[in-house]
């Protein structure tokens, strides 16, 4: 009842990269050494999420944030924002000075992590992932797998297994994919092996 209902911090040592440990929570209140504003504050939220995740349109702030009927606090921030229209004619506000790269700008491989907020911040996850794909990210246990990136889109899942000295990087495509993309997401991947699996001594990258 208290996690559900209080205001609560988890507070470090946790999320110790190879280890684990019991959850420990702290009041955000003896966390932060003052009393938590009132009332909320939206205008802030909204324009860190925009920071972020922009541009967006209001359904997307909504997913993100938990926060309704938002569309007063839209129009107080809207002098300070710029607005767009998708191909389906909704709005969209970012931030004025948010990078925003041509459309035909080159878009590395990436790996995403578990539940990673890119996807989570969406209304409309089209932007970022076919439809095709959710059952294959999006669990019926409510598991958000760990995915790769492929120009700026969803291409498929990845795992790493690390026992003692060696470690794989397991990655399962969702297409078929060219050369050139398999020998950058392998760069990719190696660059993060390193970075997970430093200490192991042996580590290698198997696409099924």
């Amino acid at each position: 009842m208290v996690r559900n209902r209080v205001p609560l911090v988890q507070i470090p040592p946790r999320g110790i990269w190879g280890e684990s440990g019991q959850a420990v929570h702290t009041s955000v209140e003896a966390w932060l050494g003052q009393p938590l504003s009132s009332p909320p504050e939206p205008e802030w939220l909204i324009w860190s999420y925009l920071a972020a995740f922009g541009p967006a349109t209001v359904k997307d702030i909504q997913i993100w944030s938990g926060l309704t009927r938002i569309l007063e606090d839209i129009r107080s921030l809207r002098p300070h924002l710029v607005t767009f229209r998708n191909e389906r004619g909704e709005e969209l506000f970012d931030l004025p000075d948010a990078p925003r790269p041509d459309a035909d700008t080159p878009s590395a491989p990436r790996f995403l992590g578990e539940f990673d907020n890119m996807l989570l911040s969406y209304a409309d996850r089209s932007r970022i992932m076919d439809e095709t794909c959710r059952k294959r990210v999006f669990t019926a246990n409510g598991i958000i797998r760990a995915t790769i990136l492929i120009d700026g889109f969803v291409a498929g899942t990845w795992k790493l297994m690390s026992r003692r000295d060696r470690a794989v990087l397991h990655i399962e495509p969702f297409r078929v994919l060219s050369k050139q993309e398999l020998d950058a997401l392998s760069e990719e991947g190696a660059r993060m092996l390193h970075f997970a699996v430093s200490n192991a001594a042996t580590s290698e990258i198997i696409f099924h």
